[in-house]
């Protein structure tokens, strides 16, 4: 298995196996989290939810990898990144102890957004600081192997702790303890982040010469300029730029999805005062989709190989809408959980196609700046779904007019798509911008 040979050859270095020890057991943290948000925002007991109330919860949780991501650079290359990873932890461990103590105070109200906010935004810092520092403890020709293995491995870390969060939910008695188990791990977990992260050299993460040479607001600001410079290069290019607004369109319908689902699976497909078995519901739609991304990952591979990315891109948006067409039919569990399977090939399927066109149509000195435009855009395209949601979702989540009009909207996405890159001949357009040339 090549997941474990690569984990052989790295197994020998001591700071690469300290430093993703932290990103485990850190991101098994950020797994419960998550798991421990859901059931408070989306499956209490004691609580209904709604449209605007699960709209309002997915920004908070959403807009901090929006914004954050892009403008951390500057205070990760002054600052030592292991004492980012120590302090980092142990502030969130105490903002989530600040949440529960406020959730049961005062409810969902400003305050629990304002500090579950702030915790996801040192989240995405955190992840910026642990992959910022891989490259100090791996050497240079073991570094895509490295990046190859790590988010794997921490995806996978992520999705264990929010399985076993929602697990703690449905097991544990009804209660108190049930409300808030996955939050409290989730704490100890940030704890012993933090404490694993004591074992690594103060120094061993860098950076190796802190700049210094301006202030903070000016390499924020210049992060900003140069962001600008990239959209303005996809832009020129052609094929990147398209790629991007493409998918950020498309995530805005799996946002809109994701809504429904939560929805449906609170209030419509089961008791809407029976918290568990809302949960269990939207698990199994949400385990539906997520199936069917697994089978996207090995039926692109298999395309790729005898069509271009972007065509594929149009079948898997177009072919996703059997399954949204399922949705608009009935809202009936087996059929619901079919059509989320064939969507969720769909979007997965479009999404590594997506990052193919990027990685291979954009100039090295932009594709890192390429994608954070890829983050920012991945993450406000749901932010604006759960605007549109208050407006035309019903707190039932699904609508036969809202799931037709998805349909049709993905469609007039796929068709312009498909019409604007046969225009550039599927192929990017030569540029020459601030010293990059095409690749």
């Amino acid at each position: 298995m090549r997941l474990v040979d690569d984990l052989k050859v790295l197994s020998r270095n001591s700071g690469f196996k300290k430093l993703l020890g932290v990103r485990l057991v850190s991101q098994t943290g950020d797994g419960m989290l998550q798991a421990g948000l859901a059931s408070l925002f989306f499956f209490r007991a004691d609580e209904m939810a709604d449209a605007a109330s699960v709209a309002a919860a997915l920004v908070v949780m959403l807009l901090p990898f929006s914004v954050v991501g892009p403008f951390t650079g500057p205070f990760l290359d002054r600052w030592r990144r292991r004492q980012v990873l120590v302090y980092g932890n142990v502030v969130r461990a105490i903002l989530v102890t600040l949440t529960i103590l406020a959730m049961n105070r005062w409810g969902q109200g400003a305050i629990v957004y304002m500090l579950v906010l702030i915790t996801l935004g040192i989240s995405r810092f955190m992840l910026s600081g642990l992959s910022a520092g891989l490259p100090t403890v791996v050497a240079e020709e073991r570094l895509l192997m490295a990046n190859s293995v790590v988010p794997t491995l921490g995806g996978i870390a992520t999705g264990a702790g929010a399985v076993i969060g929602f697990l703690l939910r449905l097991f544990l008695p009804g209660g108190e303890a049930q409300q808030i188990a996955s939050l409290v791990i989730a704490t100890l977990l940030y704890i012993g982040a933090s404490y694993v992260a004591r074992t690594l050299g103060k120094d061993e993460l860098g950076p190796e010469h802190p700049d210094v040479s301006h202030s903070v607001v000016q390499q924020v600001a210049a992060a900003a300029r140069d962001l600008g410079d990239a959209v303005v290069y996809l832009i020129r290019r052609g094929t990147p730029g398209l790629a991007l607004v493409t998918m950020a369109l498309h995530r805005f319908v799996y946002g809109m999805e994701l809504i429904t689902i939560i929805l449906a699976g609170r209030n419509l497909l089961v008791d809407s005062y029976d918290a568990d078995g809302g949960l269990t519901a939207f698990g199994a739609l949400m385990g539906a989709m997520v199936v069917g991304h697994f089978v996207a990952v090995i039926l692109t591979p298999i395309a790729h190989e005898r069509i271009a990315p972007s065509h594929w891109i149009f079948i898997c948006l177009t072919g996703g809408t059997a399954g949204q067409l399922l949705i608009v039919w009935t809202h009936e569990l087996i059929i619901f959980m079919v059509g989320m399977f064939v969507f969720g090939i769909g979007v997965q399927g479009a999404k590594i196609a997506v990052d193919t066109i990027v990685q291979s149509d954009t100039a090295d000195a932009y594709r890192g700046r390429a994608f954070s435009i890829y983050d920012v855009l991945f993450n406000m395209a749901e932010c604006a779904a759960a605007g549109l949601a208050i407006v035309v979702l019903p707190n039932e989540g699904w609508s036969r007019p809202v799931q037709l009009g998805l349909v049709i909207f993905v469609w007039v996405v796929a068709l312009t798509y498909r019409h604007l890159v046969q225009k550039l001949h599927n192929t990017p357009r030569e540029v020459t911008l601030n010293g990059a040339t095409p690749e």
